[in-house]
């Protein structure tokens, strides 16, 4: 009888699948019908909307990544009107809400009501239960309401008297905020800020912009839109979730990954080529969130360029987008009229392109 047992010789363990490969590869046929996807909505755009371009972009490439966006503009700059064209190109449903410091969670998710006549409590939804919502002037509402719609974008689903209530899928929420008017506000925190995907910044339209937005109105007769009056380039919420898998499909190369994670490490002062003095400058840096963010807007972008693999200017296309809300300046910064492009200029510029 042996007296020690000889241990059976370890057998090769496989090799993990990595994350560059996905399961399934995207067919020539697919990347063709995401872009005839993306074009018709395009010209959905181009019956409601003049000019603002990066914004319609921004939007589209949002969506597709499955993400959340932030705008911020002045009052007039058309950002409902982008979002509910958004929402109709796509056959979704669209609510509106004016943010204020006395709205309550229960307006935004929803609450439960007695029926005398069953005597039982019915529960009625709120209008965040919807495929695209408007959040208008998001920091007017108070802190409350803020964590009710941070549940709603991190979980996808909200809570009433305990029920938990899956939201509609797609779901995207489309904020607008003043970078104006300070009297009445709530700052975003940072945890919220840090879930919207992206952030885009509207502009003044040119002149010519501004005339054939006139000449638009004019024709129209109207200066609302009638969804139900403009019937072509529609496309289905089955061909959004098409687009968001397809999206999800594209080819991220190690080296594509590695780009990413060095411009949200260089924002917090590592990375493969540190910029100097930016300790400076940025008190706080971009989280893992944001090289997260990063790849899914790479891959989005790709897939509505016609490709079934990211490049790396695919990433820098939105890299401003993508961080300009996920650092925070420092007060010296801040009172050397320091933004937060300027940084992201630095940033971009000093980390090596794959």
């Amino acid at each position: 009888m042996a007296l020690f047992h000889q241990p059976p010789a370890p057998q090769p363990m496989a090799p993990p699948p990595t994350a560059t490969t996905p399961d399934t590869a995207l067919s020539a046929d697919d990347t063709a019908r995401a872009q005839q996807l993306v074009a018709r909505i395009r010209n959905r755009f181009s019956q409601t909307l003049v000019g603002q371009e990066n914004l319609r972009e921004s939007l589209i490439t949002t969506m597709v990544a499955g993400g959340h966006i932030l705008i911020e503009s002045v009052p007039g700059l058309a950002k409902t009107t982008a979002a509910q064209t958004l929402a109709t190109a796509v056959s979704g449903s669209f609510k509106r809400v004016q943010c204020t410091p006395d709205l309550m969670p229960s307006d935004l998710v929803g609450t439960q009501v007695f029926d005398f006549s069953t005597q039982r409590f019915t529960t009625q939804i709120g209008p965040i239960h919807a495929n695209f919502v408007l959040l208008d002037e998001i920091n007017r509402s108070n802190a409350k309401t803020q964590s009710a719609m941070l549940e709603a974008m991190a979980e996808g689903a909200t809570t009433i008297g305990g029920q938990r209530i899956p939201l509609p899928k797609p779901f995207m929420v489309i904020a607008t905020q003043n970078p104006i008017e300070e009297e009445g506000t709530f700052n975003l925190p940072e945890a919220q800020m840090d879930r919207f995907m992206m952030k885009a910044v509207m502009t003044y339209p040119t002149a010519e912009q501004e005339v054939a937005m006139l000449a638009l109105l004019t024709r129209r007769g109207s200066d609302t839109i009638d969804p139900t009056a403009l019937t072509h380039d529609v496309i289905g919420i089955q061909d959004v979730d098409f687009l968001c898998r397809a999206a999800r499909q594209v080819h991220v190369s190690d080296a594509i990954m590695k780009y990413a994670v060095d411009l949200s490490e260089t924002s917090r002062g590592a990375g493969s080529k540190p910029v100097q003095g930016l300790s400076s400058l940025v008190r706080l840096g971009a989280s893992p969130r944001a090289s997260i963010a990063l790849v899914r807007i790479g891959q989005a972008a790709a897939l509505m360029a016609g490709r079934n693999y990211v490049v790396p200017e695919d990433i820098k296309q939105y890299v401003h987008e993508v961080l300009r809300h996920r650092i925070l300046l420092t007060f010296e910064a801040l009172a050397d009229g320091v933004t937060c492009d300027q940084v992201i200029d630095s940033i971009v510029k000093a980390v090596p392109v794959p």
